[in-house]
């Protein structure tokens, strides 16, 4: 019988994507999302990548605990992703109460309904945000995490260590929690059937949604905060995984954990390319790999943001037999067919 997976804000961008790779590999799937941040287009994608019409989805928010547990009533859940979380640095720095309660009780309801329930495999969905401005490039999983430059970063870190204390605490008792980390860089690009991609509600807080709005003209200009970094041409730099290979990576620690292969009760893996793409570079890349030309700007600085962060990947490469394996160039050229068949389904 398929193992059932719950992905938490299952509807939305990097949701959407782990839904399509967790069905193709085999699993049952129940997506639960409250929409606050994506519409139904990613879930209506979802069905018609699979092929499948009957895909169980409620319209839940993970901070009401009733619902939650509803969810965990109705099924069998043998592993969670939870993707259930605000994630716009600059925001969280304005709405830190916000950040903090959306991001803490929708996952403490997680763990409290899984253990209640006799235990479960969970998988978070971290960041690198929680390694700070790392002095050691690139960082691997035991590069001490400084204080995050965010709430929302804050808020990462605060989980993977609730997560590990609840590991430790159950781990022999009847409700056992097995839990992964997974720390990813800055996933981009669009699912190559340009079905499902990233679709932001208002203004885009990611680079790459704006660089394609801009280039199709709804945003008149992009702007790439801070040209006065001390990188080679003044940007940041980043690394920039594409959003399907991400989405692998969910699947094979998912089946590391419910085929009973992890070495710990509790262990984190970066989720990243181990390339530094710097944000003039990746804007570059896709005006020449999709023959645009963008209107873009220098602006200052943003709150919140690091000089520079890449991952090493040899963990996950060797413990979950995973790799990026996607271009940037391939994967520009996705998030630029995404756009334009956004724009010609009319949700432009």
């Amino acid at each position: 019988m398929a193992k059932k997976v719950l992905v938490s804000g299952g509807a939305g961008y990097i949701g959407s994507h782990v839904t399509v790779e967790l069905i193709e590999a085999g699993y049952d799937v129940v997506v639960a999302d409250n929409l606050s941040n994506c519409d139904m287009t990613g879930f209506e994608g979802v069905k018609k990548i699979t092929g499948r019409e009957e895909i169980p989805f409620y319209q839940i928010d993970c901070c009401d605990y009733a619902s939650v547990d509803m969810l965990f009533t109705e099924h069998k859940i043998d592993a969670v992703i939870h993707f259930a979380a605000f994630k716009a640095v600059g925001e969280s720095v304005a709405e830190p109460l916000m950040y903090y309660r959306n991001n803490l009780v929708s996952f403490l309801n997680i763990l409290e309904v899984a253990k209640n329930h006799g235990g479960c495999n969970v998988l978070f969905s971290s960041s690198a945000t929680v390694y700070g401005e790392a002095e050691v490039l690139p960082v691997t999983e035991q590069t001490p995490r400084l204080p995050s430059t965010s709430p929302y970063g804050n808020t990462k870190q605060m989980c993977e260590d609730i997560l590990r204390d609840v590991v430790f605490a159950t781990s022999s008792s009847d409700a056992v929690i097995n839990g992964i980390a997974l720390r990813y860089f800055n996933p981009i690009g669009a699912h190559p059937s340009a079905l499902i991609g990233e679709l932001p509600r208002g203004v885009p807080n990611n680079l790459v949604p704006f660089i394609t709005q801009t280039a199709i003209g709804k945003r008149e200009c992009l702007s790439i905060f801070g040209n006065d970094y001390p990188t080679e041409d003044g940007t940041c730099l980043r690394d920039y995984i594409d959003v399907v290979d991400l989405a692998k990576a969910h699947v094979a620690a998912v089946s590391r954990m419910v085929e009973g292969r992890m070495k710990k009760g509790y262990e984190i893996f970066n989720v990243g390319t181990g390339r530094p793409v710097s944000v003039y570079e990746l804007v570059s890349a896709f005006e020449k790999v999709n023959n645009l030309r963008l209107n873009y700007r220098f602006v200052d600085r943003r709150p919140g943001d690091v000089m520079a962060i890449w991952a090493d990947t040899k963990l996950a490469n060797e413990e979950l037999g995973w790799k990026a394996e996607r271009t940037v160039e391939e994967t520009l050229a996705s998030a630029w067919a995404w756009e334009k068949y956004l724009a010609g389904s009319g949700n432009n």
